[in-house]
């Protein structure tokens, strides 16, 4: 049978686990009962297996039975703050949280590929990693993972690593894609604290309102990012949270935005990172009051190596056949901490359309489609056998 046709064959125990994943959400670095959920299915495997200390990690090694080139394989596990409203029978049963990003689809598929290459681990040419990974949404589980070794699982650095992600709207349903150099943009935040003194709303000049001055600097932000951007080398900048006072009569003593940033190459970060500074604090020193600002440095751009992204579209077309592979023609703003990975490791982020594309990612009413779940699983699969097996051009 192909690797395909495995994957196939056990599409129904995938559809339950990821069922049983979607069903039970977890947030952030722990994450026990997803953990116990991937341990299970994982159980009976030839695998050497490792837990994370930090955080609720799996790594797991297929090892070959010769020495080769070693592939890492990566899914994230958490979920998201959102309360779902799908009305799906396996709908989130936890308040307040859902896997509106597909990491349960990412899961399940990961260890669709582990059930698939260790039914294959004598024809396997090299060792494969698996990199069960929490925190990917702000909490950088990928870094972590990192720092606990499993870059080293295998006694050796891999040669190539790949991750797969699913997308409700922004890919057609079914297809493959992803794209040499910058992928994903890197993803910064900006805290800005405006600070003055407050009083009555009654007898504004006796105090020193930080509002129209927050509100200010929030405008004067997006002038900036239009007016100081290359637009072939753009900069999106989102106020996603503003908070002050508590009364309508009385003058806050502070007011204080967060927005996010993304950019796509170094050069743009670095400018962005200045004027943005610059600009809360100059206009806040006009008005007489003072920011404190403070810029968090993210996750990086995602950046694939290019000879990595055309054995991806090979290995697609033959797996699935040519059209279900397409380049994608920019690279997306989201952010992404694979991208720790792929600054050590050559290999390739891949996208994959598993929705009907009314909703996109983040959304409460974002549904996944089950029936990419063995397609994935061997795409995976044979990443790993078919990159052991030759050196790239």
């Amino acid at each position: 049978m192909s690797v395909h046709e495995d994957a196939t064959a056990i599409r129904d125990d995938l559809v339950r686990l990821r069922r049983r994943l979607h069903a039970d959400p977890e947030i952030g670095l722990d994450l026990p009962r997803t953990r116990e959920k991937v341990l299970a299915a994982l159980d009976g495997l030839p695998l050497e297996v490792s837990l994370g200390k930090a955080l609720s990690s799996v790594t797991a090694v297929l090892r070959a039975p010769r020495p080769g080139p070693v592939v890492l394989l990566r899914a994230d596990m958490d979920a998201l703050p959102v309360q779902e409203r799908t009305g799906l029978g396996y709908a989130s049963r936890v308040d307040g949280v859902m896997h509106a990003c597909g990491h349960d689809l990412h899961t399940a598929m990961l260890v669709g590929a582990a059930h698939v290459l260790a039914a294959r681990q004598d024809a396997l040419p090299g060792d494969v990693i698996f990199m069960f990974q929490p925190g990917e949404e702000g909490w950088d589980g990928a870094a972590a993972m990192i720092a606990e070794g499993v870059l080293d699982a295998a006694g050796k650095p891999p040669d190539a690593a790949y991750a797969l992600h699913v997308f409700s709207g922004a890919v057609p349903h079914g297809v493959f894609t992803a794209r040499p150099g910058t992928t994903m943009a890197a993803s910064d935040g900006l805290e800005v604290t405006v600070v003055g003194s407050g009083g009555h709303g009654a007898r504004p000049h006796r105090a020193a309102d930080p509002i129209p001055v927050v509100c200010e600097i929030v405008t004067a932000l997006q002038t900036l990012v239009t007016r100081q951007s290359d637009i072939f080398d753009p900069v999106v900048l989102t106020v996603g949270s503003l908070h002050a006072g508590t009364r309508r009569n009385v003058i806050p003593g502070t007011a204080k935005f967060e927005a996010t940033l993304r950019t796509f190459s170094a050069a743009a970060k670095a400018r962005i990172k200045d004027a943005a500074i610059t600009l809360a604090e100059s206009v806040a020193h006009a008005h007489g009051l003072r920011a404190e600002v403070t810029y968090l440095d993210g996750y990086p751009m995602t950046v694939n190596d290019p000879r990595e992204t055309a054995f991806v579209a090979d290995t697609v077309g033959a797996v699935l056949g040519a059209h279900r592979f397409r380049p994608l023609a920019h690279p997306l703003p989201g952010g992404e901490d694979f991208s720790r990975v792929l600054h050590r490791i050559p290999g390739a982020f891949v996208l994959l359309g598993a929705g009907d594309g009314t909703t996109d990612n983040h959304s409460p009413l974002a549904e996944f489609d089950d029936a990419v779940l063995p397609d994935g699983a061997a795409v995976l699969a044979e990443l790993a056998l078919r990159r052991g097996r030759r050196a790239l051009p």
